[in-house]
């Protein structure tokens, strides 16, 4: 599992995961993802497109990240996740917590919203 990130334009910052969000993939990148959000009141864009499978501890990893920025008065937005990926964070109601878009445009326009 890769994550790299990169600052966009209005403060956003996007995190693109790479890889399987498997045990060993979320332990691979489990601190990266959480010092790449840490920052207080940070909107915060995780790009799933190179993430080709998710298991239920990628989405715990997930929550628990978005959780902790929303403490901190920050927002997160998924986008670009696959059929599969997208199946599994459906399942787990993932969508009722936090935006999924399917693209940065909409990914960016839902964190304007909250």
């Amino acid at each position: 599992m890769n994550l790299e990130t990169e600052q966009l334009e209005g403060e956003v910052m996007k995190v693109n995961l790479f890889g399987r969000m498997d045990i060993t993939g979320v332990e691979e990148i489990g601190f990266l993802l959480a010092s790449a959000i840490a920052v207080e009141r940070r909107r915060v864009i995780v790009d799933l497109t190179g993430v080709d499978f998710m298991s239920s501890i990628g989405v715990r990893a997930i929550l628990q990240n978005a959780r902790a920025l929303k403490l901190r008065g920050g927002v997160i937005a998924l986008m670009g996740a696959g059929p599969f990926v997208a199946q599994v964070l459906d399942s787990a109601g993932v969508g009722n917590v936090m935006p999924i878009a399917p693209d940065l445009a909409t990914a960016r326009a839902a964190l304007t919203a909250h």
